[in-house]
Formats: structure tokens, C-alpha cells, sequence
């Protein structure tokens, strides 16, 4: 069994600690905390040893009737891999620690490339990840963009990619974060981010993306326009989707033409925390126009589709399963689900 460490028990850090628990190869040996929250209420639900950062409060967590493991020293010294999901830019600052202690770890999108080396998406670059000591599973947005990008390009090839990323304004439990009746420009200036970010596991790949906000909590939205290589058509092209195990076709017949009624759908499947880990690609939009031009939308549920991500990094990097394929499948198994 690989024991995995998750260090930082939020938004991500408890999915992925979940989805390990899934798994028939892998064990939980530990989760940190900073201090006491209800996560950390969870964490103890879930029977999850946990690990806090400062042990100066340690009493304030055994007062509020929560065990504590120890250190998150001690943590890392148990694990034979790190996730860290802690905020954007710790990730780099606990590098040290796990270099002194020879783990690996798997960083976030919130990080840069930089301080890995490596960044992963399981379908694209998963061989690129074996036995590696660092490697960073790119965002949200970058994993929905390159699991379409990269099936179109292994089937048709991608000349160019133009793609418009419509984000949340923050999570649905963040009352501090995101525009009110506002459309905020995030950045104003063209590139944003996303587009070099598929870049680090595409490299190949002509992109260039631009970005909002809105004010909604649940996905993000995507609008993609691919030239590609060689001609094809629409139902050529939604054949690969149906055939990817992490993109879903949103039909027409669901009536689905919102995040809002696509998330009540998850809900509703018994989805834990209505969690979509594909790309919700809405089969109605997808196009082809004059045999090369490709269009479509797409949602992105920006807390959950770089978990399984996430567990496939880890057989990677411990270098216990060689095959992608075979990762991808083991691991979908194990949360128990099938592409909306």
C-alpha cells in the first residue's frame, strides 16, 4: 500500500484524501491542519490521523474534542508521498522539508511550474511523471483545457487554440472572496495564464486565452475554438469524447443549459459533494465548421476535476503502475463513477 500524506485539509486536500481512502493501493496516513475548523471536525469523522503545523496548539484542538497525531514534521516522515494542497505559494515553501526528508510530493495548480519541474495531466504527459520526486497537476481550468486539447490533437491535430475561461468568483463556502453585480476582467491583459500553463504539459500546442469573473460559485465556463490539422466532422469528434473516461457529453436531452441545473444533475447521480471530476462538455455546442474549425462549451467544476488527477500522479511517481490506461481505469473505478 502506498501511504500517502495530504498536507493542507481544504477544498482539495479532503477530496484527495477521500479519493486515496478509495483506492485498493493506497492508504491515508496522515492530513494537516492550522488550526481548528470544521474540516478538521471532519478529518476526525473520517478517521484520519491529524497533524497540525504549530504543536503550541495542540491544546486548542484537544479542547474542542480533537485528537491530534502530531507534527506535520512527523507527518511527512511517515508518508512515502506528500500531497500538498496547502494555499497557493506555500507549496514552494515547504519544498525544503520534503527534500530534506527524500519524499515526493505532488503540488497544485496554485503553484509554479517551476517548483516542480514536472506538470501532469494523466492523459497527456502521465509517462513524463514516473518516478519522479516533484511534479505539480496543473489547475482546474489547465486540466479541463488540456483533456479536450490533447484528445483533439491525437486525433486530428490542433493548429491553433483561442479559449475564453468564464470563472466562479470564488468557492460556494468562501464569504469573503468574489465580485457582487459585477463581470471583473481576470486579468484585463491577453494572455491570461491559462493558456502557457497548458503549455508546461503541451508544449507544442498554439494557445491563447482570455479570462473573467462572475459572480457564481459553482464551475467555471469554458468557450474553446480549435483549428485543427485535419479535417473531420461533428460526429467524428464526439465519438473521442464518448470514448475519453474524464470528458461527459451534457446532452441535449437532460435539458441541462446551465452549471446551476449541472450541478443539481450531479447531485441528484449521488455524487459526493456533487462533485464533477470530467469536463462537462455540452453536446449540443460541440461544432465543426468547414471540416477544421472546432467549437464548443464546456464546465468545469473547479474543486474536483484534478482529484483523480491527483491519485493518478501518485502510481506515477511511486512508479507501481506504468500504464496510464490502466491508472485511469483503477482509479475511476474506485470512485465509482461513469462519465456523465
Amino acid at each position: 500500500m502506498i501511504k500517502v500524506a495530504i498536507n493542507g485539509y481544504g477544498t482539495i486536500g479532503k477530496r484527495v484524501a477521500d479519493a486515496v481512502a478509495a483506492q485498493p493501493d493506497m492508504e491515508v496516513i496522515g492530513v494537516s491542519k492550522t488550526s481548528v475548523s470544521a474540516e478538521a471536525f471532519i478529518a476526525g469523522k473520517r478517521g484520519y490521523p491529524l497533524y497540525i503545523t504549530d504543536l503550541s496548539k495542540r491544546e486548542a484542538f484537544e479542547k474542542a474534542g480533537i485528537a491530534v497525531a502530531g507534527d506535520v514534521e512527523e507527518m511527512i516522515k511517515k508518508a512515502d508521498i506528500i500531497v500538498d494542497a496547502t494555499p497557493g505559494g506555500v507549496g514552494a515553501k515547504n519544498k525544503p522539508i520534503y527534500e530534506l526528508y527524500q519524499k515526493k510530493a505532488i503540488y497544485q495548480g496554485g503553484e509554479d511550474h517551476e517548483v516542480a519541474g514536472t506538470s501532469f495531466n494523466a492523459h497527456a504527459n502521465y509517462k513524463e511523471a514516473i518516478d519522479k520526486q516533484f511534479v505539480r497537476v496543473v489547475s482546474c481550468n489547465t486540466t479541463g483545457l488540456v483533456r479536450v486539447i490533447n484528445a483533439l490533437d491525437q486525433a486530428f491535430g490542433v493548429r491553433k487554440v483561442r479559449a475564453v475561461m468564464v470563472r466562479r468568483g470564488g468557492d460556494p463556502n468562501d464569504i469573503k472572496r468574489g465580485p457582487i453585480d459585477a463581470i471583473v476582467l481576470n486579468p484585463q491583459t491577453i494572455p491570461s495564464h491559462h493558456g502557457p500553463d497548458v503549455q508546461t504539459v503541451l508544449p507544442q500546442i498554439n494557445i491563447v486565452t482570455m479570462a473573467m469573473i462572475v459572480p457564481t460559485t459553482f464551475m467555471h465556463m469554458h468557450t474553446i475554438h480549435a483549428e485543427l490539422d485535419k479535417e473531420t466532422n461533428r460526429d467524428e469528434v464526439l465519438k473521442i469524447f464518448r470514448e475519453h473516461s474524464r470528458i461527459g457529453l451534457v446532452t441535449k436531452a437532460t435539458k441541462i443549459t446551465s452549471n446551476a441545473e449541472l450541478r443539481e444533475y450531479t447531485q441528484d447521480l449521488g455524487r459526493p459533494r456533487t462533485d464533477l471530476w470530467e469536463n462537462g462538455v455540452f453536446e449540443d455546442s460541440v461544432s465543426v465548421l468547414d471540416g477544421k474549425e472546432f467549437f464548443c462549451f464546456q464546465a468545469i467544476h473547479q474543486e474536483a476535476d484534478v482529484i483523480p488527477e491527483n491519485i493518478d500522479a501518485i502510481r506515477a511517481m511511486m512508479g507501481t503502475v506504468k500504464d496510464p490506461a490502466e491508472s485511469i481505469r483503477m482509479t475511476n473505478d474506485a470512485l465509482g463513477f461513469v462519465a456523465i
